[in-house]
């Protein structure tokens, strides 16, 4: 689209350097070089007869001008997704997906979530990250991400746009060569042996430790690991119990390499949200959100 001279791969520009706070990101998110987005900054700026933004060594900032303007430019860019959506062919949209996920994610529903995102956007790519909540959330703050599906604690006044996934509860495993009673776990029976849980600074975390210096369990080793997945293959191979999301375990319950233990105490259930800037988030960001909610909660559909 133009208007004397106006395109909207000015306006996309504009407001990627806006958002990023770089000229560098602003040409990596949308695919170009760093050249390309100067060049239609100024040529933005040039019909407009402003200047948009004023460039620092490091830094890039949004003059008065700018600051209004930028509202002005989403609100086209937003008209044009309109107008493309109401195509009703996901096919019409191009572009990235910066996906966040956690472990637990990945080794879930994530592969169908990917499945069902290609058949309703087949042209938009999804680059992926597997990390920390932690981490997730100073990647989605700085944007370095577009979207995140990620546990709590959550700082809800870093993003605009949310969705509730579902949460997941905990379970205790071990492998049967431990020789526990599965049946009347007691705390003596965990403790005996290193508890496999996620990282420090983890909610989980926290709440095992919280519990196992409330019941005095002095001899209690809490061995955490950043890798949900490398504790299991641990829990499987007799390394310890684990104290993991139902979510993760089934199949390794179901073919005897583990076995649930009926101690009564788990930590609270993991919370997770889909997380994303409502306010500069493409179309298809926030149906990818949507689709998640659906995939995860499949009851509520």
């Amino acid at each position: 689209m133009t208007c004397e001279g106006m395109n909207i791969k000015q306006l996309e520009a504009f407001a990627a350097v806006a958002d990023l706070g770089s000229f560098r990101r602003a040409a990596e998110r949308l695919g170009t070089t760093q050249p390309n987005i100067s060049t239609r900054i100024a040529a933005l700026e040039a019909r407009l007869g402003v200047i948009l933004m004023e460039r620092d060594a490091g830094s890039v900032r949004l003059t008065a001008k700018g600051t209004e303007l930028l509202r002005k430019a989403r609100e086209v860019l937003s008209a044009v997704e309109d107008l493309i959506a109401a195509a009703d062919d996901g096919a019409l949209f191009e572009g990235v997906i910066r996906l966040g996920v956690t472990e637990m994610i990945a080794h879930s529903w994530l592969h169908e979530f990917l499945q069902s995102l290609k058949q309703m956007y087949p042209n938009v790519i999804v680059e992926l990250n597997v990390d920390m909540s932690v981490n997730l959330s100073r990647d989605l703050f700085d944007q370095s991400l577009d979207l995140v599906f990620q546990s709590g604690p959550f700082d809800l006044r870093q993003t605009s746009g949310r969705v509730e996934l579902d949460e997941y509860a905990f379970a205790w495993v071990a492998s049967p060569s431990l020789g526990i009673d599965a049946e009347q776990t007691t705390l003596d029976d965990l403790v005996a042996f290193p508890l496999l849980i996620q990282a420090r600074g983890t909610l989980p975390y926290q709440h095992l430790s919280q519990h196992i210096a409330d019941e005095g369990a002095r001899s209690a080793r809490i061995a955490p690991s950043t890798s949900m997945s490398a504790g299991l293959q641990m829990a499987i191979e007799g390394l310890g119990v684990a104290c993991m999301p139902e979510a993760m375990i089934g199949d390794q319950v179901k073919s005897g390499e583990l076995v649930r233990l009926s101690y009564g105490w788990t930590p609270e259930p993991l919370r997770f949200l889909a997380r994303y800037h409502a306010e500069s988030a493409a179309i298809y960001v926030k149906e990818a959100a949507a689709l998640a909610a659906r995939i995860a909660r499949p009851e509520d559909g």
